[in-house]
């Protein structure tokens, strides 16, 4: 083949073009033996199939001259054979390059792809095939989002698929969200940043097809870089168009990614990428060489090996180089930290990310947990990360379901968690403060299921968080009672109020603005079809115009979206009678009223109250006058009112300004 010209730029692996020829490179520190495959462009046609060279350190690399960006390839490997050792090579097996940016078709179980070694079933006309690809690197500029801001998670085909303004040729792309009609909806919420659920490329999970089913969440990739081909058919450019006209509206970008495991699962699992390649160097195995399962998906990344660190890094690097996206949700982002020792805020890819310069001014969520031991790492991320709060989530509902003795657990949640983020002298909250995700129920389900409904799942319902902290308000699910409809409607009213007025960073699953329901069921990740696309003809526009109207509120009062955590000079916390709390009464397990009062917390200087009445029944609050300065109710319906006192009907939250 020849020897490789001069030296590339970016990473060191993956199909990379140089000069006259296509430079391919890929680690294994256990096979013995590498090949790139060549597959005529657009069918399944194998044309050569080439030996890599084993140049340094596990390092095989190959130069191929005279091919060009388009060129379709695979990997196969071989070594030794011994699953319960965690050895899979198989030459039969055709494997994703790890690093591949795009493929030509989705990703397609099956059952050949699990097949042992003898049985020599290959899988070249059943995987797709990398393209080798030469995006355009974007200008370099800082992200649009800013921590405080409101973070709006959506699934671009749930989102897109049914709105009637959006072209029809555009649903369920990446495209879609350029349109006028998107557009104009993300700036009426204030959303600071899209969260993309993920893009990439993945795999639906053996289990689903014999059900009828298929992923519709995006969470069990097989590659890390390569974008969905029906999600992003125009490929990087679509995905760096989208995110620029985005921009153009002051709107951010952030990707949620999955390093965490991927769809090669459990033993039973398929082989077609980092399994065939060196399973036990890319998944974390126990003493017995068992796969560890910290995820729940039957593998796990090893984040902790130096080959993984630099494939996440240099992934997060594409996304950034090529497409120009403010920033990174992490799933399940404790297996990013865990290293020998268990979970380190320290860990070396949390090192490696903070200090890449690419990287260095993205914004970084964690989810911060895992099902593994020592999994739960709230507040323990390093200070750069914002993290998702489950605790002011879990605290929100209860209050609102009305459980005793949360008066002070409101208070804290409202304030921005200091008793998680406020460790260590910390002066910022680095809160995601949500009451629903796309995990879990959503925020009008909350109030109309005591219990998780996963039938449909096929898994008898099983599957899903058993604790949901969710009410129904006298019956489970649907419903014609006007009375038991406007309760609900005036329970996810709170809901939003409670969400857009609490400090620091909010977010807002896409659809629960406008009461979005999934007919109870808490882990509809299998359900493409009705129950996940929102139908956007059929929202509820009352909710909506509420939430817009928190949007516009959280826009003119900045208090509200500060990540400073509150001192004594910031806040009061008032009871109904514009008095401060007492102990007593913070103490008391039946209180369910209180205001908060934010000095500076207009644009002008005035003071901002958040009263709150969680009881059955309406009560009059009162606030505290000052000199020059008259107060004005906002919130709710009775706009543009004047006064020191209002009655506030129960399970309200209500909002005055000075002026």
């Amino acid at each position: 083949m020849g020897k490789e010209p001069g030296a590339a730029v970016g990473p060191r692996f993956g199909a990379t073009v140089i000069d006259d020829g296509v430079r391919f490179a890929v680690w294994s520190g256990s096979a013995e033996r590498m090949w790139v495959s060549l597959f005529e462009p657009w069918n399944y046609s194998e044309i050569d199939r080439l030996e890599m060279e084993r140049v340094d350190d596990g390092v095989f690399s190959l130069f191929v001259p005279g091919l060009k960006a388009g060129a379709q390839y695979g990997f196969r490997a071989d070594g030794r054979y011994a699953p319960e050792r965690g050895l899979w090579f198989d030459p039969a097996k055709m494997l994703m390059d790890p690093y591949a940016l795009t493929i030509d078709y989705p990703y397609r179980y099956n059952a050949i792809m699990a097949a042992v070694r003898w049985q020599q079933e290959d899988t070249s006309n059943m995987m797709p095939k990398a393209i080798v690809t030469t995006p355009s690197v974007v200008q370099r500029k800082p992200p649009v989002f800013k921590p405080g801001q409101l973070v709006y998670e959506l699934n671009v085909r749930s989102f897109t698929l049914k709105h009637p303004d959006v072209r029809e040729e555009l649903r369920g792309t990446l495209s879609a969200l350029r349109e006028p009609a998107l557009i104009d909806h993300l700036r009426k919420l204030g959303v600071g940043a899209i969260e993309l659920m993920p893009i990439t490329a993945c795999m639906n999970e053996r289990h689903l097809q014999p059900l009828g089913l298929r992923n519709a969440w995006g969470y069990n990739p097989v590659s890390f870089m390569a974008l969905d081909p029906e999600m992003a058919p125009g490929g990087w450019a679509e995905l760096r168009d989208t995110v620029a006209a985005l921009r153009e509206e002051g709107i951010g970008t952030i990707l949620d990614l999955v390093f965490n495991h991927t769809a090669e699962s459990d033993v039973e699992g398929p082989t077609v990428s980092l399994r065939g390649l060196d399973n036990l160097a890319y998944y974390r195995h126990d003493a017995e060489g068992r796969l560890i399962n910290d995820t729940g998906t039957g593998n796990t990344v090893a984040c902790e090996h130096p080959i993984v660190r630099e494939l996440v890094v240099d992934s997060l690097r594409a996304f950034v180089n090529y497409a120009g996206v403010d920033g990174f949700r992490f799933d399940l982002a404790t297996i990013l930290g865990h290293t020998e020792r268990g979970f380190q805020p320290d860990a070396p890819l949390f090192a490696a990310m903070v200090a890449d310069p690419v990287l260095a001014d993205r914004v970084m969520i964690a989810e911060p947990w895992d099902i593994g031991p020592g999994g739960y790492q709230l507040g323990n991320f390093p200070q750069r990360f914002l993290e998702w709060n489950d605790r002011y989530r879990d605290d929100i509902r209860r209050f609102w379901r009305g459980d005793g003795s949360t008066i002070g657990t409101l208070a804290t949640r409202l304030a921005g968690s200091s008793d998680v983020f406020g460790r260590d002298g910390a002066a910022r909250t680095r809160t995601v403060n949500f009451v629903a995700a796309h995990d879990g129920m959503t925020l009008a389900d909350t109030t109309a299921y005591e219990r998780k409904h996963n039938e449909a799942n096929g898994e008898d319902n099983r599957d899903g968080h058993n604790e949901n902290f969710s009410w129904n308000n006298g019956v489970e699910g649907e419903t014609s009672d006007k009375d038991i409809l406007e309760r609900r409607r005036r329970d996810i009213k709170a809901l939003l109020a409670t969400l857009f007025v609490s400090r620091g960073t909010i977010m807002l699953t896409a659809g629960d603005e406008f009461g979005r329901t999934q007919k109870g069921n808490n882990n509809a990740y299998a359900q493409d079809n009705k129950l996940t696309w929102l139908d956007w003809e059929g929202r509820d526009v009352v909710l909506e115009a509420v939430a817009f109207r928190l949007a516009e509120l959280r826009k003119t009062a900045p208090a509200l979206g500060e990540t400073a955590l509150l001192t004594d000079e910031d806040v009061q916390w008032l009871s109904e009678q514009g008095q401060p709390l007492q102990t007593g009464q913070w103490e008391d397990p039946g209180r369910r009223r209180l205001c908060m009062m934010l000095a500076n917390g207009t644009e002008h200087g005035g003071r901002i109250a958040i009263m709150v009445n969680g009881d059955t029944e309406g009560v009059s609050f009162s606030l505290p006058l000052r000199n020059e300065f008259d107060w004005r109710l906002i919130l709710p319906e009775e706009k543009g009112q004047s006064g020191t006192t209002w009655d506030v009907a129960g399970r309200t939250v209500a909002i005055a300004i000075e002026e």
